[in-house]
């Protein structure tokens, strides 16, 4: 079984406690895109984010950091309540220290691979990590395109942390709906990381609830 995990990027910032609330009993995880105008073009939320939503949910907060230098940010975020941090490899391309922050700072690490990137990179880290992030779009913005080159690299990190035996979930993330999350699922993926198919719907409950039925295998 797959756990949802309900990105903030599309949600209505006006009432983002609200929105949270709205899909909390569908979501095992708030997913908090964390971009800096450097390693990706747009500019979106810090810390202060999370410290704001910590109050109003038990869900886990996983902040995914598509920032330079991350290891600059891991206090902040620790100290705003963050429960996981995700990191790119193309940012930290010697992610160890960075892992080992993290880890000091009691949050749960993993690494992230851009389309372009091997996944293959992150083998060496396995046993270091949480989870692995496969993007399934560029980093960036919400609402692009699945790439369905990214199903073989959920394939291959999944044959390769159930050969060590190991405890680190695949995340796939970018254009996830109910058509792609089913995909991702059956290639192994054990978190459906989404934006617009939740909170751009109509009733982002229903959506919610929708993709949290597809990562169960129910949907």
């Amino acid at each position: 079984m797959a756990k949802l995990a309900a990105s903030i990027l599309s949600a209505d910032f006006g009432h983002l406690a609200d929105q949270v609330k709205l899909v909390e009993p569908y979501a095992d995880a708030i997913h908090i895109d964390v971009m800096d105008a450097h390693f990706v073009p747009p500019l979106t939320v810090g810390p202060v984010v999370v410290g704001s939503l910590r109050p109003v949910t038990d869900r886990v907060l996983h902040c995914h950091l598509m920032v330079e230098h991350p290891e600059r940010l891991l206090d902040d975020f620790a100290e705003a309540g963050a429960d996981m941090v995700t990191i790119h490899l193309e940012a930290a391309p010697e992610p160890e220290p960075v892992i080992g922050k993290a880890k000091e700072r009691g949050m749960r690490p993993g690494l992230a691979v851009n389309p372009g990137t091997p996944v293959e990179a992150v083998f060496p880290f396995l046993e270091e990590i949480g989870n692995v992030i496969v993007m399934s779009v560029e980093p960036g913005w919400a609402g692009q395109a699945f790439l369905p080159e990214a199903l073989p690299k959920v394939e291959a990190v999944r044959r390769e942390i159930d050969r060590r035996g190991l405890a680190v979930d695949v995340e796939v993330d970018g254009g996830i709906n109910v058509d792609t999350g089913r995909r991702c699922v059956a290639a192994g993926a054990t978190v459906l990381a989404a934006a617009s198919a939740i909170f751009r719907a109509p009733d982002p409950a229903a959506a919610a609830a929708a993709l949290a039925a597809v990562a169960r295998g129910e949907g």
